[in-house]
């Protein structure tokens, strides 16, 4: 093919980029070029990785330990399980299913003969590295996966996972949308989805409660025990701008997932979605 009739691949790539740039997303009530968002998300997280989970500790009153027993009494884990823990780099929630998978199979030699696998995606490699340690520290060697990759574009093959699981960290990936045909490209058929995030409050008079205590009490927490104060605003401000509970279901079945539920805890202060690869 002569160069003057060869396509003009150049000018195309261009034009992609240019749309990459004049994409427009938030980053708590800021707006930014949504390029910007996952480098931005990393190092805030690289930031608060090393008290991440002191600070939902200190921040829920420990209320999120019951949200998450909730989850996976939801999931009912079963020996032969390959989960995906998607953002869950210190892997709590990973190690609560292991321990629940060997509670069923009687020991963790039982669990891991049975076939049960737990990947643990998280985008910064700070927040897995807490996870990994906290595994050693508890004597775990094997059964658990971690490796680093965005949950829009996740390093694992279609249909390879029987479960997707994916607390606190929704809310921060820039497209929530990719992020859920994601998990859906993932999941075998019949596989599980179950979303922890936090949510809007459904009770009126609690919400403006809450309200002042996200904006005023949680950034000088984190000022205190985290030393970063802009984290915390930040937290509290992706929360208001994370879709409510009815729009995330109607997302979810627009990504494809099917028998979309979702259960309200603590008066809406967090919700947890659930769906199905059918």
């Amino acid at each position: 093919m002569s160069a003057s009739t060869a396509p003009d691949r150049t000018g195309r790539d261009e034009d992609a980029a240019s749309e990459e740039e004049a994409e427009r997303t938030h980053f708590g009530y800021r707006e930014i070029a949504a390029a910007q968002k996952a480098p931005l998300v990393q190092d805030l997280f690289q930031s608060v990785a090393g008290r991440y989970d002191l600070m939902n500790d200190l921040m829920s009153g420990g209320i999120h330990r019951l949200w998450k027993s909730t989850m996976i009494d939801w999931l009912d884990p079963r020996p032969g399980l390959h989960l995906l823990d998607t953002a869950g780099g210190t892997g709590d929630i990973a190690l609560r299913v292991r321990q629940r998978l060997a509670a069923r199979a009687g020991d963790d030699g039982a669990a891991a003969r049975a076939g049960s696998r737990i990947t643990v995606c998280d985008l910064t490699p700070e927040m897995l590295a807490v996870g990994r340690d906290r595994a050693l520290d508890r004597g775990i060697l094997g059964g658990i996966e971690w490796i680093c990759g965005d949950a829009e574009c996740l390093p694992l093959p279609e249909s390879s996972v029987s479960a997707y699981t994916i607390a606190f960290g929704l809310r921060n990936v820039t497209h929530i949308d990719k992020a859920l045909r994601e998990a859906r490209r993932v999941l075998k058929p019949g596989g599980r989805f179950l979303c922890l995030e936090f949510s809007r409050v459904v009770v009126p008079l609690f919400s403006d409660l809450y309200d002042r205590y996200s904006f005023k009490v949680l950034p000088a927490m984190g000022a205190a025990v985290a030393g970063d104060r802009d984290a915390y605003v930040y937290l509290a401000e992706s929360i208001r701008r994370f879709p409510p509970q009815d729009d995330l279901a109607a997302m979810m079945t627009e990504a494809g997932l099917s028998q979309v539920r979702y259960r309200n805890l603590s008066g809406g202060i967090a919700a947890l979605h659930s769906g199905w690869r059918i």
